[in-house]
């Protein structure tokens, strides 16, 4: 294995090691954490550790620059969130953020150099076409996709067709729940807005449990397909715990609600890689709690193969001759949880024999 291969991964579990770094691996290094969403994140870690000065000229103005972008978004995803409320104000009910808009609205440690592509919501599954109808007049509208992709958002998904905004171009993600209907898990959404927390200076908006959006957390990133920055949502994961833990009671917690839930497989491979990837502190009783979901040893073993090089930085220091057929088979994996059979092939030929020939409609 080539020592700059886990450059990043080792820098953000000992940030004092790039004391020793060569410039040839701090360019290694910004390259990395470009690819996989974490520069500014990066770049607040080691001001956390007092190691801003020793970082070099030529390298530094990239970590700025991620910095000065992170925070700038933070500041529009809570003017975003402010428009998002007072559009939906007619739903008569909380306006409940995930994700990483989440993480900014409450002010969490996981916000810290959070970039962002889009905002979630959630909300009831009977409130969406009022929900819909609502952002619309205030200016949100569906984007370019074709009409076979827009029914199988209405049809099959978890939320309606992404929605940009005409003027800012910022897009939102409503949902009426965190896996599709089609998936082999049905966490009950109606017990994930029962636990929803107001947020302080936010009238209106809300946020999931600590626990919740963990159990997010995780199963997004185990159920997505496509990866360039699985290894930054390990460490939003990687964050949140270590917040969360503070409370004595918090890991049983967690554990009752994944099952309550049904998403304990979920939570097993989050913290599995967790530990493997940041060494994340997790107690051995936690472990122990999980071990009637885990897989069998065979399946262990392919998992890791798979997860160990699609979490790692989407670059080209970080890959071996697996790592393609890693990101295959995550891919094909996602997708099998997602979908049965009897549509997953039909969809799956469609979006490879057919939309590439299709001409996309334009945005109005």
């Amino acid at each position: 294995m080539r020592l700059s291969r886990d450059l990043l991964i080792r820098t953000l579990r000992t940030p004092d090691t790039i004391t020793r770094f060569s410039m040839s691996e701090w360019d290694t290094l910004v390259r990395q954490a470009r690819a996989a969403g974490l520069l500014a994140r990066l770049a607040h870690r080691l001001r956390q550790h007092g190691l801003t000065a020793a970082i070099p000229a030529l390298a530094r103005w990239h970590f700025d620059a991620a910095e000065t972008l992170a925070n700038k978004q933070q500041i529009a995803v809570r003017w975003e969130l402010q428009q998002l409320r007072d559009a939906l104000a007619d739903l008569d009910t909380p306006l409940i953020v995930l994700k990483g808009a989440a993480y900014v609205a409450a002010k969490l440690p996981a916000a810290e150099g959070r970039l962002f592509n889009d905002i979630d919501i959630l909300v009831p599954r009977e409130r969406l076409p009022q929900a819909e109808s609502s952002l619309m007049l205030a200016g949100w509208h569906a984007t370019g996709l074709s009409e076979y992709d827009k029914r199988y958002y209405r049809r099959w998904m978890h939320e309606i067709p992404p929605m940009q905004h005409i003027q800012r171009d910022t897009v939102v993600d409503v949902h009426h729940a965190i896996l599709p209907d089609t998936a082999r898990y049905h966490p009950d959404s109606a017990k994930l807005r029962s636990r929803a927390v107001a947020v302080d200076g936010l009238p209106g908006i809300h946020v999931l449990a600590a626990e919740d959006r963990i159990l997010h957390s995780a199963t997004h990133l185990f159920h997505d397909g496509e990866l360039p920055h699985g290894l930054r949502d390990l460490t939003d994961l990687d964050l949140l715990l270590r917040d969360a833990a503070v409370d004595s009671d918090f890991w049983p917690r967690l554990t009752a609600r994944a099952h309550e839930l049904q998403l304990s497989r979920s939570l097993f491979y989050a913290l599995r890689y967790l530990r493997h990837f940041l060494d994340t502190p997790v107690p051995d009783s936690v472990q122990t709690a999980l071990e009637p979901t885990a897989p069998d040893r065979a399946t262990l073993a392919l998992m890791d193969g798979i997860f160990t090089r699609a979490l790692a930085p989407d670059h080209a220091s970080c890959a071996d001759a697996f790592t393609p057929a890693a990101h295959l088979a995550a891919f094909v994996r996602a997708h099998w949880l997602r979908m049965p059979a009897h549509l997953l092939i039909p969809h799956l030929f469609h979006k490879a024999f057919i939309s590439p020939y299709q001409r996309e409609p334009k945005p109005a």
